[in-house]
């Protein structure tokens, strides 16, 4: 997969990119990135990106012509069609199952915006998603870009060492995870559960199947309405369904 992100910050990524698993998939050949200032494309001699809204209103707007030129200039001699990502808080919020969707994808291209908003022919005509992190506003959209390539390039083949790291996140079978624990067995009068120590697999599976329903039923229920849920989960959320009504 190869990444390229347009951004008017580009060294709030060299950290991100260049440390723990985004690193790792560059070292593995899984992933490559590229950041681009969209400022460099500006044609306006003070290299100015953004200009006053027509009709009136506070603040600045990006302008169109940096961002068509950018885009342009990095799809050129593109093997395929690429995904174009605005970061907007009006876009579509994002998911896990849209992580795993964009992680099928040979090239993303992020389109991190600033000041005040986007000209709308941006979002009409250039772009093919535009995504949201949730209902609340940043700065920019590159905190949100780095959230977005994190949570894509970890699910690409080899880059987490171990296939079913990804497959047994929170979200990635519509529920979240089990309660974790590690040695000590006991700490400070703290125990692990005895089943996690009995040794017997079928059993520890079905407590894994119970606490993910337990523990999605208690902190995000909305999430059991489109759950996959097992033979198992599917009594529990029977028996949850008439204590609750």
């Amino acid at each position: 997969m190869h990444v390229d992100v347009l951004t008017l910050f580009p060294d709030m990524f060299e950290g991100v990119l260049h440390s723990s698993i985004m690193k790792k998939a560059q070292d593995q050949q899984a992933a490559s990135f590229r950041v681009t200032d969209f400022r460099e494309y500006s044609t306006n001699k003070h290299k100015k990106v953004d200009d006053y809204p027509y009709g009136g209103g506070a603040g600045m707007v990006l302008k169109p012509e940096p961002l068509f030129a950018a885009v342009e200039s990095l799809t050129s001699s593109a093997e395929s069609e690429p995904r174009i990502i605005l970061m907007c808080p009006q876009g579509e919020r994002y998911t896990q199952k849209k992580a795993e969707e964009l992680s099928k994808e040979d090239h993303l291209i992020f389109i991190c915006g600033h000041y005040e908003g986007y000209d709308e022919r941006i979002r009409e005509h250039l772009v093919t998603d535009e995504i949201s992190l949730g209902d609340f506003v940043l700065t920019g959209g590159e905190v949100a870009s780095m959230a977005i390539i994190d949570s894509v390039v970890r699910l690409l083949p080899e880059v987490l060492g171990n296939e079913q790291s990804a497959v047994h996140d929170s979200f990635s079978t519509g529920m979240l995870e089990h309660p974790q624990y590690t040695r000590p067995a006991s700490f400070n009068g703290l125990e692990v559960p005895p089943v996690l120590l009995s040794g017997n697999h079928a059993e520890i599976d079905k407590w894994r199947e119970e606490q993910v329903f337990q523990r999605t039923a208690e902190r995000r229920p909305e999430l059991l309405k489109d759950a996959s849920l097992t033979e198992h989960q599917q009594k529990l959320y029977q028996q949850w369904k008439q204590k609750r009504d």
